[in-house]
Formats: C-alpha cells, sequence, structure tokens
C-alpha cells in the first residue's frame, strides 16, 4: 500500500503520523517540508490530490494549521473526496459513507493521539457500497 503525506509544515504530529503509517507498512511518500520543499498548502494540497487522482498512491493524508485550505485544494482535483476530520468517528464515518481518499488533519488542533486513533478508523473502515450512488454524484460534479 502506498500514500502520500503532505503538509506545509514540518511538525511532531506530521512526523508522528508519517512513523505510524511506516509502521503499518504503507510506503509514503512524502511532499512538503517532509521532503525539503518549501512550497505552500494550496500547492501542497493539489499535488496531494494529484497523486491521488491519478493512482499513484491508495490514499493521501494532508495537513495545514486548520486543515480547511488544503482540504480546499485537494478537493479541486478531479476525483478527490478529501475530508478534514477532527476524531475517529468522523474519519470512520468519511470512509464510509463518502469513500474518502484523503484523510485531512488540522495542525492546531489534532494530537498525536488523536491522529492515531484517526489513522486505526481510516484503515478499519471501507466504504459503504450503498452510498455509491451518491459517490458517483459527487464525481459527476452535479
Amino acid at each position: 500500500m502506498r500514500a502520500v503525506l503532505g503538509t506545509d509544515e514540518k511538525t511532531l504530529l506530521t512526523e508522528a503520523v508519517e512513523a505510524d503509517l511506516r509502521s503499518r507498512g504503507v510506503e509514503v511518500i512524502l511532499v512538503g517540508p517532509p521532503a525539503g520543499e518549501e512550497i505552500g498548502w494550496a500547492e501542497v494540497g493539489r499535488r496531494v490530490g494529484e497523486a491521488v487522482a491519478a493512482g499513484a498512491v491508495d490514499f493521501g493524508v494532508v495537513f495545514c494549521w486548520t486543515g480547511t485550505g488544503v482540504s480546499i485544494a485537494a478537493n479541486k482535483v478531479k476525483g478527490v473526496r478529501a475530508a478534514l476530520c477532527a476524531d475517529a468517528e468522523t474519519a470512520a464515518g468519511a470512509r464510509c459513507w463518502n469513500d474518502a481518499n484523503v484523510l485531512v488533519m488540522s495542525l492546531r488542533t489534532t494530537s498525536v493521539a488523536l491522529a492515531g486513533e484517526m489513522l486505526d478508523a481510516w484503515f478499519a473502515t471501507e466504504a459503504d457500497p450503498a452510498q455509491a450512488e451518491s459517490i458517483a454524484l459527487l464525481e459527476s460534479g452535479r
């Protein structure tokens, strides 16, 4: 399994999430400061979204101060369903009901422990096939 992890600011949280993903056997591709790049949040969100939409990775994880900016930027890429999550239940719901393919976290409000709980929920939850029609509507842009 492969994931792209992007952030506009390398922090203890982003390093912990990267380590968590690797401990789960996920190959992690880095975007932004963790990769030694100086880029802003909009570019980080776009590049994470493009990697997911192109099928270069199975999913993405992206961060910015609030999480809102990178969510918007990633969701501008066709085929991306980025979900800003604040807890494990929201992460599970995003996977189940929205077939989210990018997990978004706030650098300001997410603790390392909370991020681990969200990742547990993300990996434990599959998309609900009954939601396929709603997902198709999202993808059609209507």
